[in-house]
């Protein structure tokens, strides 16, 4: 089915559509799991316009619940592999899929945590997924986006929906109150922006956070190697387990001491009396290669 095709037939799921499939199959959101069921399918087209998804590419998404979403990417002729976490969910959604006439080509289904995810299938037409595309569970969004950037190269852009705070805080710059680890780490991989609010009233169940788009793109070229970047972040989590130290304080225990911290920074031309909250990546490159 082409994306014009699959827009005529009404693909999309509306919210009386999402009510109907979790009676049916006994599925109540799990607050646990962070599930809210986005309801609209107007959002879920401005989120896939948004991410400029392309007919014949491949899509992972992550968590996709009952399918909003899935079906959002479908009707823009994306194929996709979707991972989902929940048994009674990874069940219904090739069903759900199936009834709206998505061939079996166009999808794949892990069922499997995402943090513990290390490969992906391969969509027989569009290959391995260029784009991460999710409404992500709230209570693990950063560690999920990170990791899924971490281990799939092939990703060079990302779109997902989290909490509001979470959007702020992966998209801060030094110096910002809510600049911290997530902020450098995702510099590493790319640059991320602000890429939209969104409406509590689309969600089932209404969630008692403000939601937004984080949206990034990949660096052309790696900053980095994986045993680089190992160690930047190493020094990233040791400047900030306690942000209110210097520097020279805060990586004495990564350094071996506070006087071998201070030679480390001084040799990397940071100051040992600033604080981890004013370096950008770049500085955190040099201390680690220092």
């Amino acid at each position: 089915m082409s994306g014009a095709d699959a827009a005529g037939a009404g693909l999309l799921l509306t919210a009386r559509d999402i009510r109907q499939l979790a009676e049916a199959a006994g599925i109540r959101p799990s607050k646990q799991r962070g599930q809210n069921f986005v309801m609209d399918p107007n959002t879920v087209r401005t989120i896939v316009g948004r991410a400029g998804v392309e007919p014949g590419q491949a899509v992972l998404e992550v968590g996709p619940g009952l399918g909003s979403l899935t079906l959002g990417l479908l009707e823009a002729g994306a194929d996709v592999v979707a991972v989902e976490l929940d048994r009674g969910l990874a069940e219904l959604l090739p069903l759900t899929l199936r009834a709206r006439g998505v061939g079996e080509e166009r999808f794949r289904l892990v069922h499997a945590d995402a943090l513990q995810v290390s490969e992906l299938p391969s969509l027989p037409q569009a290959g391995e997924p260029t784009a991460l595309v999710a409404n992500l569970p709230y209570n693990v969004a950063t560690p999920i986006l990170l990791t899924m950037l971490e281990r799939f190269d092939s990703l060079r852009s990302a779109l997902v929906m989290v909490q509001s705070e979470v959007v702020d805080r992966l998209t801060a710059g030094p110096g910002s109150r809510t600049y911290g680890a997530p902020s450098v780490k995702t510099a590493w991989y790319g640059r991320a922006v602000h890429a939209g609010r969104i409406s509590r009233q689309i969600f089932w169940p209404v969630p008692n956070v403000d939601s937004a788009l984080v949206e990034l793109e990949r660096h052309e070229q790696p900053l980095g190697t994986d045993a680089e970047r190992r160690t930047v972040f190493a020094v990233v989590d040791a400047a900030f387990a306690q942000r209110r130290k210097t520097l020279r304080s805060a990586l004495s225990g990564w350094a071996g001491s506070a006087a071998r911290s201070e030679e480390i920074l001084r040799s990397a031309g940071v100051p040992p009396g600033a604080r981890g909250e004013t370096l950008g990546i770049e500085e955190f490159r040099a201390i680690a290669a220092a």
